[in-house]
């Protein structure tokens, strides 16, 4: 070729790569804006929960505080009675709907006058707003055996010292008198409830160890026999709020429990919270 028209010089493709790179590498990355908005979504979510939580603590404990006041100035209980009070689920969820769904309150040795024994009680559906009665309630009272004692020596002519417990019965230890010898007798009691009393009722005789029938005791002993062979009556209504009811008695181990029926409207009605009275 001439000089006169010199050949240009074909490009250096490795060297237009290595500039590309270069380019590359000192031009400005682009951070994603997504990371730390998931991040501050997941702070914020945090701090959400445990407020919820710590909310949720609080509440409970001035709810579970409240009803154990109020219980304890409706029902003329001691102001040192230890009392549990147990709310189920979510306390505030309950609050803003403005009832509580289901709550537990149980105290051990509560004093009702000479009754006095351990007590559950189960309420559903309590409204916290308005002037609306529970949905439902009931109550458990357990009494061991010196407590049933107490209770039935309020009855006159029971022989509430000789008394044990003997599941499904109480057993009553007496004696009866012919001529000069007095016989020992064991009854075994069947409790049970009418009409919101306590009911004894003998299902088994024992005479000197040996089982023996109503009618057979009453033509040994005669008339003296009928203060044996009786059901025993024990008023219980003077003893709690006019609104709760016996409804049910049984002997379970060492206890006798007895089941009361409460009126969804003690929580509303004065009358229901004064105590009761016997017929």
């Amino acid at each position: 070729m001439s000089d006169q028209h010199p050949t240009p010089p074909l490009p250096d493709s490795t060297a237009s790569r290595v500039l590309s790179t270069d380019a590359a590498a000192s031009a400005p990355r682009r951070r994603s804006r997504r990371w730390p908005w998931l991040i501050a979504l997941l702070a914020v979510l945090a701090l959400a929960v445990g407020a919820w939580f710590a909310g949720e603590y609080i509440a409970r404990g001035i709810v579970e505080r409240s009803i154990r006041d109020q219980i304890v100035s409706r029902l003329d209980v001691p102001a040192d009675q230890h009392i549990d009070v147990a709310v189920r689920g979510q306390v505030l969820p309950q609050l803003i709907s403005g009832h509580l769904d289901d709550v537990t309150v149980s105290a051990n040795d509560v004093s009702f006058g000479p009754l006095s024994g351990d007590v559950e009680v189960h309420a559903a559906g309590i409204p916290i707003r308005g002037n609306a009665p529970l949905q439902s309630a009931s109550a458990t009272v357990r009494l061991d055996q010196s407590q049933v004692r107490a209770l039935l020596s309020t009855v006159e002519g029971f022989p509430a010292d000789a008394v044990t417990l003997e599941a499904p019965d109480v057993v009553m230890s007496t004696s009866l008198q012919l001529f000069a010898l007095s016989v020992p007798v064991g009854v075994s009691l069947t409790p049970s409830a009418s009409d919101g009393d306590l009911v004894l009722t003998p299902r088994t005789l024992r005479v000197s160890g040996a089982e023996v029938s109503a009618d057979v005791l009453v033509d040994q002993f005669g008339a003296v026999a009928r203060t044996v062979v009786r059901d025993w009556k024990v008023c219980v209504a003077q003893y709690f709020p006019a609104g709760l009811t016996l409804s049910g008695v049984r002997v379970d181990g060492q206890q006798v429990v007895a089941d009361i029926t409460v009126n969804p409207a003690i929580t509303v009605d004065a009358a229901l919270q004064q105590k009761g009275s016997c017929a």
